[in-house]
């Protein structure tokens, strides 16, 4: 639509209040969806179906998200078959057998150190962490909640901090794309003043130190500790027989069935990165190189098990095609997810939001806008990437019009992604950290709110304290 009026709002804000009301994820975004092809087939709901129906078709014809959903189904295999292997029971014993992780805490750090380490791509990151710490998390009874918080909120701030990995390449393309001379020392410079990010890190750490529960995680941590895994009416995100599969006679507990695997999927992802940039990690394709890395790290899996003459060609066939299987609810949901970014952004919902945002006011409200109006943007659309998008082309000119620095509004609108992000229930970061963790997805959302929300607050303050020395 050319020019977005007030009504492109109501799709997002439908599919928010749905998933909240409903907790059915799937009927809230094709919800939204629908809603949203109605309205730009004037008002007609069965052509607004049949546009829907066209618009999932879509996203399969688009490169990049058919990769997305591929690597769903891929990661699931890989999960799958670590499980299978003894891998993660392994690394489990390995550190019980040396005591690095005897309590609920030092599960805890486990979690957020891994988020800190494996900063390559943010949905690797969550993956991981979520099969290594998700098995003592349950032994030490902590909630799985209260992983789904960690993951998440160590997962996406730490790729947003660091530019050698897909999210830095994206951000870089679309500053060079703006024509902002040195666009790496801009992004650089940013990320000292992206305070969401830094906050939502160190605020997790705090969480784990000084046990801080707030609000719904207090009920969750308390449930727990009695014992109960999830809510009578949770819904897991993934199957459990993929996470507690029957433990296989003669296939050995080995950590190294899951390190190496592991290893080689984010070392991996370097490579491809560099391959399919000619030569230019910063080219290169955030996509593709994940898909890639997660065949690598299967790869290695299936030739380290047939090579310790554990499974058959056959069996890791069969094992590989359950855990894809156990994933096809994610898939859908990001499919879902995406059709429903895909025609808001025909509606101009982002570009709406923005103009009636914008106006001239004090230099030290302008970042705190850009946060709260990307935050924004974020929260309704659920990505934090589509939202980069939106606000990095408006809050650039706007800096270089006001005659102010670039690297705190490009901060502003990179923080503002990630917070919304965090808060939406339609985000898929959101849901992975909840597949990730088997818990609940609403509960995910309702427990990590509260810490988005202190974080945002510490961050729209710090934002305005900066802009007021600009």
């Amino acid at each position: 639509m050319s020019d977005p009026t007030w009504i492109s709002v109501f799709p997002p804000l439908i599919a928010i209040m749905l998933a909240i009301w409903t907790r059915q994820v799937y009927l809230s975004l094709a919800g939204g969806t629908w809603f949203a092809w109605t309205i730009i087939e004037s008002w007609n709901p069965l052509t607004g179906i049949s546009s829907s129906i066209q618009g999932a078709v879509a996203v399969l014809a688009n490169d990049g998200d058919a990769k997305v959903i591929m690597f769903t189904l891929v990661i699931g295999a890989l999960i799958a078959t670590l499980e299978m292997s003894g891998g993660v029971r392994g690394f489990v014993a390995m550190l019980e057998r040396n005591r690095w992780v005897d309590s609920p805490m030092r599960a805890q750090l486990l979690a957020w150190l891994t988020g800190i380490v494996i900063f390559i791509e943010g949905n690797i990151t969550v993956l991981v962490a979520g099969a290594i710490s998700r098995p003592l998390f349950d032994r030490y009874r902590c909630s799985r909640e209260k992983l789904a918080y960690i993951i998440d909120s160590t997962s996406s701030p730490i790729c947003i901090l660091i530019p050698m990995n897909a999210w830095g390449a994206y951000n870089l393309g679309i500053l060079e794309g703006l024509g902002v001379e040195d666009a790496l020392r801009v992004f650089l410079q940013a990320v000292v003043f992206n305070f969401y990010a830094i906050a939502a890190v160190f605020m997790v750490l705090a969480v784990i130190i000084w046990r801080i529960d707030l609000g719904p995680m207090k009920r969750a941590e308390a449930r727990a500790r009695d014992g109960q895994v999830l809510w009578p009416d949770a819904t897991p995100m993934i199957d459990e027989e993929v996470l507690t599969p029957e433990v296989v006679e003669g296939v050995p507990a080995r950590a190294v069935n899951m390190i190496l695997p592991i290893v080689t999927m984010v070392l991996f992802m370097p490579v491809a990165l560099y391959v399919t940039g000619n030569g230019s990690l910063l080219d290169g394709s955030g996509s593709t190189s994940v898909l890639w890395s997660v065949l690598a790290g299967l790869a290695t899996s299936w030739v380290m098990l047939r090579w310790q003459r554990a499974f058959t060609i056959d069996q890791l066939v069969k094992i590989a095609l359950k855990g894809a299987g156990a994933l096809v609810p994610l898939a859908l949901i990001i499919l879902l997810a995406l059709a429903l970014g895909d025609v808001i952004e025909i509606l101009g919902t982002g570009e709406y939001v923005a103009q009636v945002t914008a106006g001239t006011m004090p230099n030290f409200l302008y970042l705190p806008l850009v946060f709260l109006v990307s935050g924004g943007i974020a929260f309704a659309t659920g990505t934090s990437w589509g939202t980069f998008g939106i606000m990095l082309p408006i809050a650039v000119p706007a800096a270089l019009t006001l005659g102010l620095p670039l690297s705190p509004f490009v901060a502003a609108s990179l923080a503002g992604g990630i917070f919304g992000d965090h808060c939406s229930p339609i985000s898929d970061t959101t849901i992975l950290s909840s597949m990730a963790s088997a818990t609940d997805h609403i509960d995910h959302v309702r427990t990590q709110l509260p810490y988005a929300l202190v974080g945002g607050a510490i961050a729209a303050t710090c934002f305005g304290i900066l802009g007021a020395t600009l």
